[in-house]
C-alpha cells in the first residue's frame, strides 16, 4: 500500500510523462514543472535538490555542444557530407549506405542529436539534387544515429547517464557496445536494402545525371574558414583521444611528469569541458555567440527529470519496483533479458532519456542481490536500440522529422513504425545474444 507521499511522487512522475508524450507543451517545461511540484510539496527538500542532478551528464553535453557549434562555423560537416556523396558515384544505394555509415560513425563520437542536426539538411539537399525520394534516406539516418550512438559512452544520452551513474569508462563502452553496434549496423543496412533497395535502382542515364550533379558540388568551397577547420579537426581528435585514455591518463602523464599521481583519472565531462575551453581559446570565436547555441532546453529537461526521479528514489518507490523485478528474476541471465526488452519497448513509447533516468536507480538497488555489471549493458542496449521503435522514441528521431517537415517532407508515424519496430526487434535480439556470449552465459 502506497503512502500519501509516495502516491504524490508517482502522480507527478506519471503526469510529467504524459505531458512529455503529449508534446502540447515543451518537454523541458514539463520536466521543470514536475521538478518544481515535488520540491514545493517537500518530497525533494530544496537543500538536497542538487544532489539528484547528475552534473556529469549535464557538463558532458554542454562541453560537446560548445565544441560542435564552434566546429560547425568552419563548414566541417558540410565538407564530410559532400565527400560522402561523391564517394557514392551516382548510386542511390551507395548514398544510403555511405550516409548511414558516416552518420553511425559520427554519432558514436558526437551526440546523435547534434549529428542529425548537422547532416539532415545536407542529406535533404543531396537527395533533392539527385531527384530521389528522401524518406528512406532520412529513416536510415535516424536509425543509424541511434545504432552508432550505442557504440560509445558519448554517443547517446542514455549511455552518458549510465556511464556517469555506474562509473563505466569510455574504453569499456567501446569494447562492449562497439562490436554490437557494428554488427547491428550491418543488419540495419541489410534490412534497408531488402525493404527499399528495389525502389532505389536507377537507369544508366539517370545515374550519369546524378553523378554530374554531385560532381558539381565543391566540398572545399563548403569550408568557410580554413584555419577554424584545421583547429576544429585537431580539437575533436584530441577530445576523442582523451576519451580513450581518460581513465588512465595519470599513468601516461606520470611517465612524462613524475610528480603527477599515476592514479589520476579524468571524468568524461572534464574531457568535454577541456576540449570546449581549448577550442574557444584557440579559435577566438566570441563565446556569447556559441553559448547562445547551446541547447539549454535539453539541459534543463535533464535537470528537471533528475529531480523528479529523485522524488521516486526518496520515497522508496524505485526500491519497491526494484524488489518486484528482483522477485521476477532469479539470475543475471533473466535480469538482462527483462531489462533489455523492457527498456527497448518502453523506449519505443516514451523518450529513452527519462526511461533511463528511471531505471538507473532501480539497477543500483538490484546490486544487493546480484552483480549488476552486465545489467548496465543490457540497459544501454535496450535504451539505445529501443530509440528506433517509433517516431517519438528518441530525441534524434523528433529532430530529423521536424527538420524534414519544414522542408516539405512528411514522414508518418506508421511509415516510421513499420521499419522502426522491425529494426528494434532484430537489433536487440542480436545484441542481447552477443552480450550473453561476452559474459559467458551462452
Amino acid at each position: 500500500m502506497l503512502t500519501i507521499v509516495q502516491l504524490l511522487a508517482l502522480v507527478v512522475f506519471i503526469a510529467t510523462y504524459i505531458l512529455i508524450i503529449d508534446e502540447r507543451i515543451h518537454r523541458a517545461v514539463a520536466a521543470m514543472a514536475g521538478a518544481a511540484v515535488v520540491v514545493f510539496l517537500g518530497i525533494v527538500p530544496w537543500e538536497s535538490m542538487l544532489e539528484h542532478v547528475d552534473f556529469g551528464t549535464i557538463f558532458l553535453l554542454m562541453g560537446m555542444m560548445i565544441i560542435i557549434n564552434v566546429a560547425r562555423q568552419s563548414g566541417l560537416f558540410e565538407y564530410i557530407a559532400i565527400r560522402t556523396a561523391k564517394m557514392a558515384k551516382g548510386s542511390p544505394i551507395m548514398v544510403l549506405i555511405l550516409f548511414s555509415v558516416v552518420t553511425a560513425v559520427v554519432s558514436a563520437f558526437l551526440d546523435n542529436v547534434t549529428t542529425v542536426l548537422l547532416l539532415t539538411p545536407m542529406l535533404l539537399y543531396i537527395t533533392k539534387l539527385m531527384d530521389l525520394n528522401p524518406i528512406p534516406f532520412l529513416l536510415a539516418e535516424i536509425i543509424s544515429s541511434n545504432v552508432g550512438g550505442a557504440a560509445t559512452l558519448i554517443g547517446d544520452p542514455p549511455n552518458i547517464m549510465i556511464a556517469s551513474s555506474a562509473g563505466l569508462t569510455f574504453n569499456e563502452f567501446i569494447t562492449t557496445m562497439g562490436p554490437i553496434a557494428a554488427v547491428d549496423m550491418v543488419i540495419v543496412l541489410i534490412i534497408f536494402l531488402a525493404v527499399y533497395g528495389r525502389s532505389m535502382k536507377v537507369t544508366k542515364e539517370e545515374k550519369d545525371v546524378i553523378t554530374r550533379t554531385i560532381n558539381s558540388l565543391d566540398e572545399k568551397g563548403a569550408v568557410t574558414d580554413q584555419k577554424l577547420f584545421r583547429k576544429s579537426v585537431t580539437v575533436i581528435l584530441l577530445v576523442v583521444f582523451l576519451f580513450f585514455i581518460h581513465s588512465s591518463i595519470g599513468g601516461y602523464l606520470h611517465f612524462i611528469f613524475p610528480f603527477v599521481d599515476p592514479a589520476l583519472a579524468l571524468e568524461p565531462a572534464e574531457v568535454a569541458l577541456i576540449g570546449a575551453a581549448i577550442i574557444l581559446i584557440w579559435s577566438r570565436v566570441q563565446p556569447e555567440e556559441i553559448f547562445e547555441k547551446i541547447e539549454w532546453t535539453a539541459l534543463f529537461f535533464f535537470a528537471g527529470l533528475f529531480v523528479i526521479v529523485g522524488a521516486l528514489v526518496n520515497t522508496g518507490i524505485i526500491e519497491m519496483v526494484s524488489q518486484f523485478m528482483i522477485s521476477m528474476v532469479s539470475n543475471q541471465f533473466e535480469a538482462m533479458f527483462v531489462i533489455a526488452w523492457f527498456s527497448a519497448f518502453a523506449s519505443a513509447i516514451v523518450d529513452n532519456i527519462p526511461l533511463t533516468a528511471a531505471l538507473i536507480p532501480l539497477i543500483h538497488d538490484m546490486s544487493g542481490t546480484m552483480d549488476v555489471y552486465p545489467l548496465w549493458w543490457a540497459l544501454s542496449l535496450g535504451a539505445c536500440m529501443g530509440g528506433n521503435g517509433t517516431a517519438i522514441a528518441a530525441s534524434a528521431n523528433v529532430v530529423v522529422l521536424g527538420v524534414a517537415e519544414r522542408e516539405g517532407v512528411a514522414i508518418t508515424f506508421m511509415q516510421f513504425l513499420k521499419i522502426g519496430m522491425l529494426t528494434l526487434v532484430i537489433t536487440v535480439a542480436v545484441g542481447l545474444a552477443m552480450l550473453y556470449a561476452m559474459f559467458g552465459m551462452l
